[in-house]
């Protein structure tokens, strides 16, 4: 049974004296950590019981919790600090390499969107052409691996970059920028 929120997260960013530009006195600051959530790629602020470093895996869910006292917010793309982003990408592509079996099973299931689109096409780098591919591949035996879809589908790019890449996009999502489709984010609105 899946679950409806998250329970493990990634440390982006630890700001031992909360946000730079916050007008609360100094007195009043408290630490903050910027995490993704790994189950639906989530962006939370929380309040750490104590100093937690970049790529820390925590336990966010309901119970006892060591390092994290408590979520303070949900917050977007464009809310974390620059050190955050940049590791963003690092850790995505670390997540879509460790949780292999989960990605495969979506290029195993994935199924249309409309009469016309397929959720694979959503992917980066997949047009009609290489989506057909996939399609038959998958048909002959589903892909066990990120390996197994590259052997039997030599044009295809790196499946975990392609996969990391997508939920860069959903989570970069912004007013200008709508994502008609989530595929791997839960989506802020």
């Amino acid at each position: 049974m899946q679950t409806k929120f998250e329970t493990k997260a990634i440390v982006l960013d630890y700001l031992p004296n909360g946000h730079y530009g916050d007008n609360t006195p100094s007195y009043k600051r408290v630490p903050l950590a910027q995490i993704l959530g790994v189950n639906f790629f989530s962006i939370l602020e929380v309040v750490p019981r104590e100093e937690v470093a970049p790529h820390d895996v925590v336990f966010i869910g309901k119970g006892e919790r060591q390092k994290i006292s408590h979520v303070k917010r949900r917050i977007g793309y464009d809310e974390l600090t620059s050190f955050a982003r940049t590791e963003l990408e690092v850790i995505l592509k670390d997540i879509a390499e460790q949780e292999e079996e989960r990605f495969v099973r979506f290029f195993n299931e994935a199924g249309p969107i409309s009469i016309r689109s397929h959720r694979l096409e959503l992917l980066p780098g997949v047009g009609k052409k290489l989506m057909k591919e996939i399609l038959a591949e998958r048909e002959k035996t589903p892909f066990a691996t990120y390996k197994d879809i590259q052997d039997r589908i030599s044009s295809i790019p790196d499946p975990a970059t392609m996969i990391a890449k997508r939920i860069l996009e959903e989570i970069m999502e912004t007013d200008e920028n709508k994502k008609r489709y989530f595929i791997f984010v839960k989506p802020m609105r």
